[in-house]
């Protein structure tokens, strides 16, 4: 998959706990990579839009 071009920012709820974060790319047409930020060159998570709207939902939710 080329993620070239992804913006990457940092999850709103990862708070100030020494740099274990999450960072979400959602710029790309047709998918949202998810990252770990202490690794920004290991692997990557891809999904579908939808399915990472229903996560993101979900987990709001409780």
């Amino acid at each position: 998959m080329d993620l070239t071009g992804a913006r990457w920012r940092k999850s709103t709820k990862s708070g100030n706990n020494g740099g274990d974060c999450v960072e979400v790319a959602d710029n790309l047409p047709g998918v949202v990579a998810v990252r770990d930020s202490k690794d920004p060159a290991g692997p990557v998570l891809t999904f579908d839009p939808a399915a990472w709207t229903r996560f993101v939902e979900t987990t709001r939710r409780g």
